[in-house]
């Protein structure tokens, strides 16, 4: 059996496109939903448990009938379970991802942080689970799926990625085409002449960028043979360039390496200018 896709849900306007994409997500690839709600605010009011645990629960179940109900009237055919549980969100979240096709969550939720560009539990999830991850933002035309493309970052270590895989399913399921983009950088001693680019470092650089995109791509596009596939090599810094042309994307999908260090560092620069600037949805594929 498939494993179903795990919304958070909160009631927020975020995570209600999220919902939706969700939804769309799961008929797409004959999934069910799970909708988790964890909480633990009481934490954090200023109110002791006992007093407040009510008031939550029944705030948490009003805003799972409510999603479930959304899920419903938007697809009366994709499976929905709900789960409301006493933790904290991050944490509930990611022990639930282990056991989903990925985790889905809006950009921003609706606590004290729900005014920055991306809130802090998708976030920490994204930064920190072991499995796919879907941070759903972006323009409407982004959010709709109306660009007929799938944009895909090629990595340093792309070659037999969980990314690439994810990728290609994706547009297979989608019926669409397959953007495998590398950027790369001239090297910092080249000289301003332009017209020693055919020779020199700077051809080399771009030249080795197009070998490991085709390179990248070689197997999964063998075995996917109705997806049309465009690799681009661009000149400029990975996470501008992504965020460029993620506005022509339906979804943009990233490898992460997981780093070991401080609490926020382990996406890296590309993941993080995605996450809180791409013009469609992104998901991180964790590489192991």
């Amino acid at each position: 059996m498939e494993l179903p896709l795990v919304v958070g849900v909160d009631g927020s306007d975020a995570g209600l496109r999220a919902l939706d994409w969700a939804v769309d997500e799961a008929a797409l690839h004959g999934l069910p939903l799970r909708l988790v709600y964890a909480s633990r605010w009481e934490r954090y009011e200023g109110v002791a448990p006992q007093e407040s645990a009510p008031a939550e629960q029944a705030m948490a179940d009003r805003v799972v009938a409510s999603a479930a109900d959304r899920v419903t009237r938007r697809n009366p055919e994709v499976e929905v379970s709900v789960q409301v549980l006493a933790d904290d969100a991050v944490t509930a979240l990611l022990r639930e991802a282990p056991y989903a096709t990925a985790v889905v969550l809006g950009s921003k939720g609706r606590g004290e942080f729900a005014d920055l560009l991306l809130g802090s539990v998708s976030l920490s999830v994204a930064a920190r689970a072991r499995h796919p991850v879907v941070v759903v933002r972006g323009d409407r035309a982004g959010l709709a799926s109306s660009h007929d493309r799938v944009l895909l970052g090629v990595g340093d270590t792309a070659k037999g990625s969980p990314a690439v895989r994810f990728a290609f399913r994706e547009a297979e399921a989608r019926g669409c085409a397959l953007d495998a983009i590398r950027a790369w950088r001239c090297p910092a001693y080249e000289t301003a002449d332009r017209t020693r680019r055919a020779a020199g470092p700077e051809h080399q650089a771009e030249q080795q960028a197009s070998a490991l995109v085709d390179a990248a791509v070689a197997a999964e596009a063998a075995a996917h043979p109705t997806v049309p596939v465009r690799c681009t090599t661009v000149e400029g810094p990975a996470h501008k360039v992504l965020v460029r042309r993620s506005a022509a994307a339906d979804l943009l999908v990233l490898g992460a390496r997981h780093r070991h260090g401080h609490f926020g560092l382990q996406l890296g620069r590309v993941g993080h200018a995605a996450l809180h600037h791409a013009a469609c949805p992104v998901v991180v594929v964790p590489r192991g």
